[in-house]
């Protein structure tokens, strides 16, 4: 920064605060969706064989006159920041700066490219990063790419094309893309979880869990497709159907390798309540960890003639106070008791009904709107309060996989016991009576708390009659503990974690197995990383072994402790194995040596800001956290926690739809109608509607209102907008500055095409104040309109105001009222006749996180030879932020006639000066003779005139 920054005495004042954090009412831009001709190409869909290369032109003529040579720009500046690595966090850093490393969440390299959806939490994180480097941090803004998964896999099988092809394709697509929008990550840190180098350390970090026995093989239920002889993951699955050929799904129990993330259920909740994110992603996280504390009760299983028999049903209830009330038993389909349990009159039944259960996803099993189903057993249990025989069903809606796989239902107190209940006639008893009586005769079941009514067997000598819930459940543990019934018990709605998947693109587990033994022995540390093997035929291999035992050499290998002939693991890590680490590689990327250099870990960590979407609130982040708890518990990390502040932004919708109703006669019927016939949607172009109100009817008949909605872009919607078409005619900062004015980071937010012109505008405002406007043949002059003179006072106000409004937004990702500050000090900039350079340039600096290609452009036509990226920020010199001047109300013998702008020092003379030559002072006070003048500083001017001459000043 030139010395003239300097002499302007800038500090930063923490402190400050804005009432307001709504985005203000702008004549650049309209805040509801503004209806428009012009629409950008959609794209339906960009295979990776389409996708341009990064040195490929697309022709693409503007529909209007650029407001800046943003096609000569920002080329250039990233050429320059490519060639001069502007944006590398060395591998030594002077740690005795602070830091800053802010992490986007890994993207997916997907053959269709990035939409402007994607890039709502990557401007953001770059806004940040460029920030942080210009205040003095060392800052590190990598990125990678999750780039292992099923997509590149189908669509080997399909084609015959290598996954690693395809994948390298897309990937170049995303890296070209991200750089022409100017992002500021540091290449040279870029990863794919695909590189042996990479996924050596993946490997690594499963043989760590394997040693503490937290990686272990077990038989779970997996998607068995016959008709495709493979394991299929939950998402290739629709209601019971492969989603590719429409084959029927069963649930077929395979052995499976699973991580115990159970373990550490209670530390993952409690470390929660340290973190500075969302309540909404914690609460999340924490019913997804599901910690219930309740009992273990036994029900003794009755032989036909009522007596006991030596088996046992276990059950878990979060509420042993209604234990009187449990009127039947249920045991999931898979239960492993089942077959023996289940009457010769029901086995036939009972085996159709598995059948059925065993075609159906746990989600769709648990689903609480879908009609209850369930068959009898033809067995009865032993309520062990009570002694009543109860019976045994068998119904979907209880998992084999949460608690014992096995409930009491209680149909008077829980909504699906009594849909159960009432479907099937089984009797409902009421044990709890509601504080509201009134809800004890609705009808429906009561999930609440109350007195405990019905609840006694003095033979037994358990009576819980008149306690309240909480304590009737104290002492039915209590009762069950000391009579060998039952116990105290801790659970978790959280499973541990199925590791494994039956498919080539991925991470080779590293575990060998003897031919003449079917335990997993590690393979040495030495000899990672276990590489794919290359393949020609990635399709399944039908009989549910996965497609890596086609590989017959590579499967054949030695036991490293015995030397024995053995095979490896055909599995391979699901895609979540690779991003729950990532964060520590950008750290330390070309360490051979080790996972990541401790110094390296101990002044990086933790992630201080980390963005991305919602759909990631449980499991990656669930994952990462666990991972990362184990490597602290083996020293190679020194924080509880990988992630300080997580975001989520919002979800930026597609343009706004218009649809109307016809009815069977063709006729148009109003969308708020009243009306129960059957009506047709018709899509009309958005140049046939107009806005009334505050909803949209048609141009030619208003009496017509039609339904305006958008939708999340994807590209079955049609609805997905291409950000290179965006920057080849608004230019990438535009782009970027669209992005984050759109509205709150947090938000859901709507495409609106032509709500970009006005941020276009903004910029060409800014561009023309310093460089000024274009020659008649349309040339730019060289170099700057600025001037060396110094700043006015009130130059200096309007700056310092800006600085602290943008400084305080950008830290606080409130990007769009900073944006909002810019525009309102260019407004103000535009009235001065002259605009100093100490001014201009501090301006320069503020827009540089925002459009850095303009900024960088403006900076070097300012008499700078090198890049911006590092200048100091613009700090706030707190003097400047107070008002200089006041409303000072005017007083005419006694009465308010007016008010005059003073400066807060002003003097009487002055002031009497300003009321003069005021238009609606000056009439009272042109003429005539005063008798005297009150002057209050600041506060009140009253001129007393004399009395023969009030009449005329009157009049």
């Amino acid at each position: 920064m030139s010395s003239t920054h300097t002499q302007l005495g800038l500090q930063l004042q923490p402190q400050l605060t804005f009432t307001s954090l709504l985005l203000p009412s702008h004549p650049l831009i309209t805040f509801y969706p503004r209806l428009h001709n012009r629409t950008f190409k959609r794209c339906v869909s960009i295979t990776a064989s389409s996708a341009n290369e990064p040195n490929d032109v697309v022709e693409h003529k503007p529909k209007q006159k650029r407001a800046y040579p943003f096609h000569e720009i920002e080329p250039k500046w990233q050429r320059y920041w490519e060639k001069d690595k502007t944006f590398r966090t060395p591998d030594e850093v002077d740690m005795s700066k602070p830091k800053f490393y802010v992490l986007d969440m890994f993207p997916y390299p997907s053959g269709a490219g990035l939409h402007v959806g994607h890039l709502l939490g990557y401007t953001a994180t770059d806004i940040l990063a460029r920030l942080k480097r210009m205040q003095g941090y060392n800052v590190l803004h990598p990125m990678g790419w999750d780039a292992f998964g099923l997509p590149a896999e189908q669509y080997a099988i399909e084609t015959g094309t290598h996954p690693k092809i395809t994948t390298l394709k897309n990937i170049d697509r995303f890296r070209s893309q991200l750089k022409s929008l100017g992002f500021s990550y540091d290449w040279d840190r870029e990863i794919s979880t695909t590189e042996p180098d990479y996924y050596k350390w993946t490997q690594w970090i499963f043989l760590q869990l394997l040693k503490r026995g937290l990686a272990y093989q077990a038989e779970v239920p997996v998607n068995w497709c016959p008709a495709l002889g493979t394991v299929l993951a939950n998402e290739e699955v629709i209601d019971g159907l492969s989603e590719r050929g429409g084959h029927p799904v069963i649930r077929k129990p395979m052995k499976q390798w699973m991580l115990k993330i159970t373990a550490y259920a209670d530390r993952l909740l409690e470390d929660l309540d340290d973190l500075d994110w969302p309540e909404s992603i914690k609460e999340m996280q924490r019913n997804w960890i599901g910690k219930s504390e309740g009992a273990e009760m036994e029900f003794s299983v009755l032989s036909s003639d009522g007596q006991e028999r030596d088996i046992k049903i276990t059950i878990y209830t979060t509420r042993p106070d209604t234990i009187f009330g449990a009127t039947y038993l249920v045991i999931a389909p898979e239960h492993p008791l089942l077959s023996s349990l289940v009457s010769t009159t029901q086995r036939e039944s009972v085996e159709e009904y598995i059948d059925v259960a065993s075609r159906k996803s746990d989600l769709e099993r648990t689903e609480l709107q879908k009609e209850k189903t369930g068959v009898f057993s033809g067995c009865y249990a032993k309520n062990p309060v009570n002694g009543e025989a109860i019976p045994i069903w068998v119904a979907d809606y209880v998992l084999g996989s949460y608690g014992t796989g096995a409930i009491m239902a209680v149909p008077a107190h829980d909504t699906r016991d009594f849909e159960f209940a009432s479907k099937y006639d089984i009797p409902i008893r009421w044990v709890v009576m509601p504080h509201d009586k009134k809800l004890s005769g609705s009808g429906k079941a009561y999930s609440g708390e109350g007195n405990v009514i019905n609840s006694s067997n003095t033979k037994l000598g358990l009576d819980i009659n008149s306690l309240s819930s909480k304590d009737a459940a104290f002492k039915v543990i209590e009762w069950a503990d000391r009579t060998g019934n039952g116990k105290k018990k801790v659970n978790y709605k959280l499973r541990d974690w199925l590791f494994a998947r039956q498919r080539y693109w991925g991470e080779p587990i590293p575990v060998v197995f003897s031919d003449d033994s079917d335990e997993g022995v590690p393979i040495l540390e030495t000899e990672l990383p276990l590489t794919l093997p290359e393949l020609d035929d990635f399709s399944p291999t039908g009989t549910g072994e996965p497609p890596l035992a086609k590989a017959v050499s590579w499967v054949k290998t030695k036991d490293p402790l015995s030397g024995k002939p053995a095979r490896r693991e055909t599995s391979t890590m699901p895609q979540w194995a690779g991003s729950c680490w990532y964060y520590l590689r950008f750290m330390d990327p070309k360490n051979s040596n080790e996972l990541v250099a401790k110094t390296k870990e101990t002044y990086w960590s933790p992630v201080d800001v980390y963005v991305g979407g919602a759909e990631h609130a449980v499991l990656h982040l669930l994952y990462a956290r666990f991972w990362h708890k184990v490597l602290y518990d083996i020293g190679v990390v020194s924080t509880k926690e990988p992630f300080k502040c997580v975001i989520n932004q919002g979800i930026i919708l597609g343009e706004v739809q218009y649809i109307a109703y016809k009815d069977s006669d063709g006729n148009f019927v109003s969308a708020d109608s009243d009306t129960s016939a059957e009506l047709q949607q018709e899509i009309i172009p958005d140049e046939k509607v107009i806005k009334s109100g505050d909803s949209f009817v048609l141009k030619d008949n208003p009496e017509i209102s039609v339904l305006a909605r958008s939708h999340k872009m994807s590209k079955s919607r049609g609805n997905v907008v291409n950000p290179d078409d965006v920057v080849s005619e608004y230019g990438a900062d535009s782009l970027r500055l669209y992005e984050m004015f759109m509205g709150p980071l947090r938000d859901s937010k709507q495409w609106n095409t032509s709500g970009i012109e006005g941020v276009h505008r903004f910029l060409g405002r800014a561009w023309r104040l310093v460089v000024g406007s274009p020659l008649s043949d349309g040339i730019l002059k060289e170099g700057t309109v600025v001037t060396d003179e110094d700043p006015t006072p009130e130059q200096l106000r309007s700056l310092h105001k800006c600085i602290a409004k943008v400084t305080e937004e950008i830290e606080a990702t409130r990007f769009n009222t900073g944006i909002s500050a810019m525009m309102e000090f260019i407004n103000v900039a535009y009235k001065w006749k002259k605009h100093p350079r100490v001014i201009i340039e501090a301006f320069v600096l503020m827009l540089a996180p925002y459009a850095p290609h303009m900024a960088e452009e403006l900076w070097f036509r300012l008499g700078h030879s090198k890049s911006l990226a590092y200048e100091p920020f613009p700090k706030v010199d707190p003097a400047y932020l107070e008002e200089s001047t006041i409303l000072l109300p005017v007083q005419i013998n006694g009465k308010t006639r007016g008010t005059i702008q003073v400066e807060k020092t002003c003097s009487e003379e002055d002031a009497f000066q300003l009321a003069s030559k005021d238009e609606k002072l000056s009439k009272y006070l042109d003429g005539v003779s005063i008798k005297k003048r009150i002057f209050v500083p600041g506060k009140i001017l009253n001129v007393i005139l004399d009395r023969q001459n009030i009449k005329a000043a009157v009049r």
